[in-house]
């Protein structure tokens, strides 16, 4: 069986995660920005290309020659601009449309849960439509096609609660192991999912106390909140029959 071709543009912590889990069944093309990390991706045996999208619109952005090629592409580049920071993006959105060309294959946009406001619910997606969201319908106009991932607090390796200086022991955590990322990616692209937002977030709701204790083998004798702002994974289990490999924050160090 021939291996399919797969895009990842913005090759970042999780981009080289995806690569990593998925080059076993796709020949990978990544972006990346400077000439050295090009280097190291081109030794892995993947292709690159080097490319940014600035925040000024670039004139000279032409189509990725490769797209034609590809099955799928997967977006790992920040289009949202800083938590709550208003930076008009535009430019640099539209920068990122002129790359996909006229692409008809299988696209991914990596969001993020903090699309969400910070009330004290459990959010489905249906709470806030990607039409509504800025940072996800620039791209659904031209590339109607697109999957909306969003993704919880992104954890695993040497992202733990535990290593960061944190506030708010008590808020319940929105979190997210790479490794089930790479799981949810796995299952869409074999399903050829299209036009599909999803939350991409553990089912279990620790506070931080509790996850960073775990962390430390430290015990945690408090109370759990019994309600909070919870992102809700429910649409992702039932579509997918998805079992998460690391359902507990608290144990994302295991």
């Amino acid at each position: 069986m021939m291996n399919k071709n797969l895009g990842i543009i913005g090759y970042g912590w999780l981009g080289n995660h995806i690569a990593e889990r998925l080059s076993s069944h796709y020949n990978i093309f990544a972006t990346t920005t400077t000439p050295s990390k090009a280097q190291d991706l081109s030794a892995k045996g993947y292709h690159t290309t080097l490319v940014s999208f600035p925040d000024k619109l670039d004139s000279e952005m032409k189509p990725w020659e490769v797209a034609k090629d590809l099955d799928a592409i997967i977006i790992s580049v920040p289009f949202s601009g800083l938590r709550g920071a208003q930076i008009p993006m535009n430019d640099k959105r539209q920068n990122l449309l002129n790359f996909l060309g006229d692409y008809k294959g299988q696209l991914f946009l990596m969001s993020s849960t903090g699309v969400y406001p910070e009330s004290d619910k459990d959010f489905s997606e249906d709470d806030k439509p990607a039409q509504e969201v800025e940072s996800e319908s620039f791209i659904l106009e031209q590339f109607p096609q697109t999957n909306i991932l969003r993704l919880a607090g992104l954890m695993g390796d040497q992202r733990l609660l535990k290593n960061y200086n944190i506030s708010n022991l008590d808020l319940l955590v929105n979190h997210i192991h790479y490794a089930d990322i790479c799981s949810a990616i796995e299952k869409m692209l074999e399903n050829q999912t299209r036009s599909k937002v999803y939350n991409i977030v553990a089912p279990i709701h620790p506070n931080k106390e509790e996850v960073i204790n775990a962390q430390k083998d430290l015990p945690y004798d408090g109370e759990r909140a019994t309600h909070g702002r919870t992102i809700s994974p429910a649409k992702l289990i039932s579509d997918f029959d998805f079992e998460f490999q690391y359902p507990d924050p608290r144990y994302f160090h295991l």
